[in-house]
């Protein structure tokens, strides 16, 4: 009786604490408001293709939040995004299958999106030595 009383008690700073309202929290791992470069594309052939390159906003583990002014997102839609992206020709960064699992429309007219990572397609590298081989 005594440890039942203790769980519904408020504690010194005034704040109940409310088990509902922890349980809402369905994120996995926290997360950290860093700016990445990333390039997403849609994974599927049948839609109609966009490249958007946008900073984070926050990452965790499994998951990124960000804005854009790109309008061809929908929930369930596969991904793939490539980060950290850079155009220098010999920088590494890696590919990803997403879905998109959050789509908001922001005050400031952008449109705020949430992917989950599904899988790691592999590194991307490309090597560039300012020529070209001729074909034969």
């Amino acid at each position: 009786m005594a440890t039942q009383d203790l769980m519904n008690k408020t504690p010194q700073s005034g704040i109940a604490t409310n088990r509902a309202t922890l349980a809402a929290e369905r994120r996995g791992s926290r997360r950290c408001k860093i700016t990445q470069l990333m390039r997403i594309r849609p994974s599927d052939p049948e839609r109609d293709p966009f490249e958007d390159l946008r900073g984070t906003l926050s990452v965790s583990r499994g998951g990124v939040y960000y804005q854009t002014s790109e309008t061809g997102y929908e929930l369930g839609m596969r991904l793939f995004v490539s980060m950290p992206y850079s155009q220098v020709a010999s920088a590494m960064s890696r590919e990803y299958l997403a879905e998109v699992v959050r789509v908001d429309s922001l005050a400031n007219g952008m449109t705020g999106i949430g992917f989950k990572i599904l899988m790691e397609m592999g590194s991307q590298v490309s090597y560039s030595y300012g020529f070209s081989a001729p074909r034969k």
